[in-house]
Order: C-alpha cells, then sequence, then structure tokens
C-alpha cells in the first residue's frame, strides 16, 4: 500500500517515575528530513530516536518531540558542601570568641547560607530509560504510520482511476488513426477527381501518398509503450515498497510518450484526447509529490 507523507501520531505513558510523550508529525519533502527535539538533559536520547524513526519512514520532513517529565519523586538530588558548611561554622566560631558572645549557631542558621547546599539533577539509567522512550516511541509510530497508510490509500484508490481513464484515452487515439487515414484518402480522392475533370486516377500513387500519410501519423509504437509504463505504474503502486521518487520518474516518460502523440496528431478530436491526457497527467504529478 502506498503512503501519504503526511501523517501525525502521538503518545503519552507513565513508566516508573516518567512521564513521556512522544509526538510524530510529518509533511511532503522531496528527501529525507529529521528534525528530533529532546530534552538538554537528556541528550542522549536523540540519536537513538532519529535510527528509529528513520527505519521506519523512507521520506518526507518529519518532526519528532519527545517529553520526559519527573512524577511522584524528586528529579534532583540535594548535596552538602561540608568544606564551605565547616569555613562558615569556623568563621561563626572565631567571631563569637572574639567579640565574646554566645555561640548559638544551630543547623536553621547555618542553613541560611544557601551556597552550601547543591541541587543536582538526579541521574538515570541510560538504557532503562530509553527502553521506556522507545516503548512510546513505537505506539506513536504506529498510529504516525497507519495515518500515512490511510491518506496513502485514498491517493493510491485515485491514481488507479486516473490510470484506467488513461488507457481508455489512448485506446481513442489507436482507434482514431485508421480513421483519420480512410478520412485523408477519402479528401484525396476527390480532391484529385476535382483537379483532373473525370480523367483517369492513378491509384498507385493515391495509394502511396495515403501510405506516407498513415506513417507520418501512426502512433502504434506510442501508444504500446503508454500501455507498458501504465503496466509498471500499477507494479509500483502493488509493490509495496516506497513509491514516491520512482512514480515521478515514470510519470515523466509517459509526458514524453503523449508529446510525441500530440506532434503527431493530425485531427482536432485526437488533439483534444492529448490535450485530455496531459491534463491527467498533471494531476498524476500533483498526487505523487504526495507519496513516499
Amino acid at each position: 500500500m502506498l503512503k501519504s507523507m503526511t501523517g501525525y501520531g502521538r503518545a503519552e505513558a507513565v513508566t516508573g517515575t516518567k512521564k513521556i510523550t512522544v509526538e510524530i508529525k510529518s509533511v511532503n519533502h522531496r528527501f529525507s528530513d529529521y528534525s528530533i527535539k529532546v530534552p538538554r538533559q537528556y541528550g542522549f536520547l536523540e540519536e537513538k530516536v532519529r535510527l528509529a524513526v528513520s527505519s521506519a519512514v523512507a521520506r518526507g520532513k518529519i518532526d519528532v518531540y519527545v517529553s520526559v517529565e519527573s512524577v511522584g519523586e524528586a528529579d534532583k538530588v540535594i548535596t552538602v558542601n561540608k568544606e564551605l558548611a565547616g569555613g562558615y561554622l569556623a568563621a561563626l566560631k572565631e567571631l563569637c570568641d572574639g567579640f565574646g558572645i554566645e555561640n548559638d549557631v544551630t543547623v536553621s542558621v547555618l542553613a541560611q547560607f544557601s551556597d552550601i547546599f547543591r541541587a543536582e539533577p538526579k541521574r538515570d539509567d541510560e538504557e532503562e530509560l530509553w527502553q521506556s522512550v522507545k516503548t512510546v516511541l513505537d505506539e506513536a509510530l504506529t498510529a504516525f504510520i497507519a495515518m500515512r497508510e490511510r491518506e496513502g490509500g485514498r491517493i493510491e484508490a485515485d491514481l488507479r482511476a486516473r490510470i484506467s481513464y488513461m488507457r481508455l484515452l489512448a485506446k481513442r487515439v489507436d482507434e482514431r488513426s485508421p480513421q483519420i487515414v480512410a478520412a485523408y484518402k477519402e479528401k484525396l480522392y476527390a480532391k484529385i477527381n476535382e483537379l483532373l475533370e473525370g480523367r483517369e486516377v492513378d491509384d498507385a500513387r493515391v495509394l502511396t501518398e495515403v501510405a506516407l500519410f498513415a506513417d507520418k501519423i501512426a502512433v502504434n509504437e506510442e501508444t504500446v509503450r503508454l500501455a507498458s509504463h501504465y503496466d509498471e505504474f500499477e507494479g509500483i503502486i502493488s509493490s509495496g515498497e516506497p513509491a514516491g521518487r520512482r512514480l515521478d520518474f515514470l510519470i515523466q516518460e509517459i509526458n514524453r510518450e503523449c508529446n510525441t502523440i500530440g506532434s503527431k496528431a493530425s485531427d482536432i478530436e485526437t488533439a483534444k484526447i492529448v490535450v485530455e491526457l496531459k491534463g491527467e497527467i498533471e494531476k498524476l504529478r500533483e498526487q505523487i509529490q504526495n507519496i513516499e
């Protein structure tokens, strides 16, 4: 099934003391462009998330947001700078001794010197945290890919319908060729009879001229190649692999054959069919820009 390059997925879970949220969204892009945003203190997660996403998503501009919040437990550890606290204590004792005042220094007094305390982030087990994040990431990816597939299914149905219609248009071009030649032959005989005023017509010369005309406007080779391109187009769609770039190339080949048919068109009806074909090609091209 085809996948659209547009998608969105979100998942959230509380594991242990962490609330983890992962959000993934994407839009069209010619190549692959991954933007991963994780909390600064968990920078080690960025490359792991990038590898996981890139292995699941082949094309598009993909933005991934990872949030990790502590719940139910402090995420910082308080430590005491004992050397600095001892310095304050000694200074206060010296002050008491020097001025002969009562030494009433308590913990509460000492605690007023806030620089003796350090609040440091609590260190997490990196592998354990990654496994928790990966579980949530996989859930978000599942939702993200499912949305891409739903949109891709709609695009695929539209592409198949247009290819079927283009097959009919090419068939109409094929059917027009003999009619055009017959009409040309009839007009040629009528013109010659008018000019010769009843004299004998050289059938061999007329038939040679008609044969040259038929060869000039023949589009059988082009319509055969178009049929082959249509078959390949449908084969790529059915392959289940990323198809956007391959289809983009193939649509150029289809357009080339239509241009050749257009250059050989010798009547209004064929020209109209070619215009219709080219209109469908542009619609195909627009849809293909949305495919992974």
